[in-house]
């Protein structure tokens, strides 16, 4: 896609998700989110989505997939030193 011109973003909460995990609804490995986005960056991809709550374990949707708010800004730290890294 790249190679196109076209955009390429990463869906790292998605990614992680297994549609009906839990019997009835979404499960997933929200932990593992983060370290597929540093994958990604590392690869080349132009952007990150990922979805964050305050309390994953409250959330409506997709709780189990999502990155707990108090950890986004180690996160993103984490993303941007490895696009430094892999892209100067």
């Amino acid at each position: 896609m790249k190679e196109e011109g076209i955009r390429v973003i990463f869906d790292a909460t998605h990614s992680v998700q297994r549609p009906g995990g839990l019997g009835g609804s979404t499960g997933g490995d929200g932990i593992l989110a983060p370290v597929l986005a540093r994958a990604a960056v590392a690869t080349g991809v132009d952007g990150v989505f990922m979805e964050v709550h305050s309390n994953p374990a409250e959330a409506l949707s997709d709780g189990p997939n999502q990155i707990p708010l108090t950890e986004i800004e180690g996160v993103l730290k984490r993303l941007i030193a490895v696009h430094e890294a892999a892209h100067g």
